[in-house]
């Protein structure tokens, strides 16, 4: 689903962000991709999204080669892609369901279609109870549930994670990972960055570890983990 094959990037004034950087997230794997502030986390999301360009090596994602997609293919390539932030954000104007509903309503789905997704993503995250509310009325767990709904609502195969429990406290983190799970477990992949330790040790799925732009490490999932550890 994702293949870096020694993936490096410059900036514009020639210093490095990534580095030689080869890997590969198969279809339904959850990994983790971890490292200090400025490791290149960040940096190797938006080039899954073709936001930013690779400088030399190869990125596949959904078998089509990322450094080839034209400025017109870029939204669509990005539709297939789910995108979770640590802010979430949400529109306070809008109810949960027209905030999950957006990304239907700009890529000009039929509202009936798009009412059945909304409704079916949010049932997904056990929020459809709450579709009418304004996401100020909900906890900050569920404020991030309303954001994954609206990542999936376009049934995507692979969910990005930008420090999506960096607000959270380890309860509630632990919530939204569950939810990530479930996705895993229906063949969708996922690549979480995330700068807590105690987080991904819990778990104990993949770890991919920058430092300075490089992958130090690539720590297996350790079987039955997940479930040995709750």
């Amino acid at each position: 689903m994702i293949t870096f094959d020694k993936v490096s990037m410059r900036y514009g004034d020639g210093g490095a962000a990534l580095t030689n950087i080869s890997f590969e997230i198969k279809k339904g794997e959850l990994a983790f991709v971890t490292g200090h502030s400025g490791a290149g986390k960040s940096t190797l999301l938006k080039l899954i999204l073709a936001i930013e360009k690779s400088s030399g090596g190869q990125l596949i994602v959904n078998g089509v080669n990322v450094n080839r997609i034209t400025r017109r293919r870029t939204p669509y390539h990005r539709r297939q892609i789910g995108t979770v932030f640590q802010d979430h954000q949400l529109l306070l104007d809008r109810t949960v369901f027209d905030n999950v509903a957006l990304p239907l309503e700009i890529a000009g789905f039929d509202p009936r279609d798009a009412a059945r997704r909304v409704r079916a993503a949010l049932d997904k995250v056990g929020l459809l109870h709450k579709e009418r509310l304004n996401p100020a009325k909900l906890s900050g767990g569920e404020q991030q549930r309303v954001g994954i709904a609206r990542a999936v609502v376009n049934r995507p195969r692979i969910i990005l994670a930008d420090e999506p429990t960096g607000n959270l406290d380890p309860e509630l983190s632990a919530e939204v990972m569950r939810v990530f799970e479930q996705f895993k477990n229906v063949g969708v992949s996922l690549l979480v960055a995330s700068h807590d330790a105690s987080l991904i040790t819990s778990l104990h799925y993949r770890t991919l570890t920058l430092d300075h732009g490089r992958l130090v490490a690539d720590q297996p999932e350790l079987k039955h983990g997940p479930q040995a550890s709750r």
